[in-house]
């Protein structure tokens, strides 16, 4: 249930756990490319509002101010929050509204990096460099044990006096490390698959809530349905009868494959990461088209661009590659996209297509205003690989160029307003 909200309206923060400045820089690492920069801000400004000595009860206008945004921006953040599993929100509706904020700690590395969702959204937002980056970062030191003995001392050869006494004290109310799962809604029905699976294959302890959260999660990214889930977690268990979670999500992958002719479950609808896109408060023309590249999908982007009209699916296949395969982020796609369009009359050439990704890949290009750059330097020598391999577009090459090329952007308004015709219901 959704409220409207209202910079009167007064909160408090709670939290399920002690929130270490480790888990403050998984948020930043792990979660701000998921979730953005205004709910990344948003959970640290609730968390400092909690540590405060003085009462931590404020409206909303408070958050307004302090992180100077506007209260739908701010709901939206909450909403990411929320999603994520970092954030409970409860409300009590009167004259002024009083919600309870409810703080839950981030995952670590390795859960994060473990998670069949977390992990897949991590990966296609920022993509394989930076993914890479992440992982060295957090990846435990390989140490050469040979030539060394072990000689730790245990635990009772040290404080075997300091436990002679029962302790008396109930300390099942002592703060711990809750965290919240991802919510995610699938069509699997989880009592008709127990039931379906004969009981002498399982054991009692199969069907753990972990094991049932990682089947609707697998479900909800894999499009799976009841029926060949069952197959899926019959081919998973082991010799225990248990669930073996690794070769589950390689079947449930596999599957996917299969069924999508070998193809992953689709990215083109993404946008260009938060952390890639370039900060506001430029109001030139051309930062409106950067903008824009910025903040459609390629999918959406080449459909305007095509006049609204559906594209073939051999162009689908063209981009999903480009993101899947060659690892470019969405908004790059679009400035080749358009690039490509205008240079060739309004067609994806895959050949041209795949000679300027192949340059761009090995001077890593990752942002919209670096692609842009890259195309007008690189411009004749894309013209010369055309000559030399023969490829087949259009020949007025130097003549039919992006608008975006013009260094005089301001004076060209006839080509930016066209590429803005395309864009513009998405800025």
């Amino acid at each position: 249930m959704k409220i409207d909200l209202a910079p009167a309206d007064e909160y408090t923060v709670y939290s399920k756990g002690i929130i270490t400045s480790e888990k403050q820089t998984i948020l930043t690492n792990l979660y701000q490319p998921i979730i953005g920069s205004n709910a990344t801000i948003l959970y640290l400004t609730l968390l400092n509002d909690l540590k405060k000595n003085e009462s931590n009860s404020y409206n909303h206008h408070h958050l307004m101010t302090l992180m100077q945004l506007k209260i739908e921006v701010l709901l939206d953040a909450r909403y990411r929050l929320e999603a994520i599993g970092l954030l409970k929100t409860y409300v009590k509706q009167g004259e002024i509204d009083k919600y309870m904020y409810v703080l839950y700690s981030p995952l670590s590395a390795y859960e994060f990096f473990n998670h069949p969702i977390l992990n897949i959204v991590l990966y296609n937002n920022i993509g394989v460099l930076e993914y890479q980056r992440l992982q060295e970062y957090y990846k435990l030191p390989r140490i050469n044990y040979k030539d060394y003995q072990d000689i730790t001392s245990s635990f009772e050869s040290i404080f075997s006096s300091s436990v002679n006494q029962n302790l008396l004290f109930d300390n099942s109310n002592i703060i711990n490390n809750q965290k919240r799962s991802i919510v995610v809604k699938s069509d699997i029905d989880m009592d008709l698959l127990i039931s379906s699976i004969p009981k002498r294959l399982v054991s009692p302890k199969c069907f753990t809530d972990e094991v049932k959260e990682l089947i609707t999660n697998l479900a909800y990214i894999y499009k799976i349905d009841n029926l060949n889930m069952q197959g899926l977690v019959r081919n998973s268990l082991n010799e225990r009868g248990l669930i073996d979670r690794n070769d589950l999500k390689t079947n449930c992958r596999n599957y996917y494959q299969f069924e999508n002719n070998g193809r992953l479950p689709t990215l083109i609808y993404n946008r260009q990461p938060d952390y890639l896109k370039t900060p506001l408060g430029d109001d030139s023309k051309l930062a409106k088209v950067i903008y824009s590249f910025e903040n459609i999908s390629p999918y959406d982007f080449l459909k305007k661009s095509y006049g609204n009209v559906e594209p073939t699916n051999r162009d689908k296949k063209l981009i999903e590659n480009l993101m899947l395969d060659q690892k470019l982020n969405p908004g790059v796609i679009n400035v080749l996209i358009d690039y490509v369009l205008k240079v060739n009359n309004k067609k994806l050439n895959k050949d041209y297509v795949e000679t300027i990704v192949g340059q761009w890949k090995r001077l890593k290009v990752e942002t919209v205003v670096d692609a842009m750059e890259v195309c007008k330097k690189e411009h004749k020598k894309f013209k010369k690989i055309i000559v030399k391999n023969d490829l087949k577009v259009n020949s007025n090459i130097d003549e039919n160029v992006p608008s975006w090329f013009n260094k005089e952007q301001e004076k060209n308004s006839e080509g930016l307003a066209e590429l803005n015709d395309v864009l513009k219901e998405f800025e």
